[in-house]
């Protein structure tokens, strides 16, 4: 299905975007040292350090994979994290699961 900015033989493809937000390594973690200290109190010795993180799965409709690119930087950039003290970075692939 097109909306007007198809031409003939352009076809929507359907995306799954993988994005992932993090705290920038300067920006204190108290949730990732809350789950760090909790992991050594339960015996997890080895574990050296813990950052946390939001991650997110998106569904996209697209014509192409440089339209999903704009797309994601956007949501990512005013939405999905905070710019100033968190990064993205992001994955995406054609959804086999419609």
């Amino acid at each position: 299905p097109c909306s007007g900015k198809c031409s003939i033989g352009s076809m929507v493809e359907n995306y799954k975007v993988k994005v992932h937000v993090t705290l920038k390594e300067t920006v204190n973690d108290p949730e990732g040292i809350t789950i760090h200290m909790a992991l050594k109190r339960l015996g997890f010795e080895e574990i050296e350090s813990v950052r946390s993180g939001k991650y997110f799965e998106i569904i996209v409709d697209s014509l192409d994979e440089q339209l999903i690119d704009r797309t994601v930087n956007e949501m990512s950039s005013n939405l999905l994290a905070n710019p100033v003290i968190e990064q993205y970075h992001y994955s995406f692939e054609k959804n086999i699961t419609n």
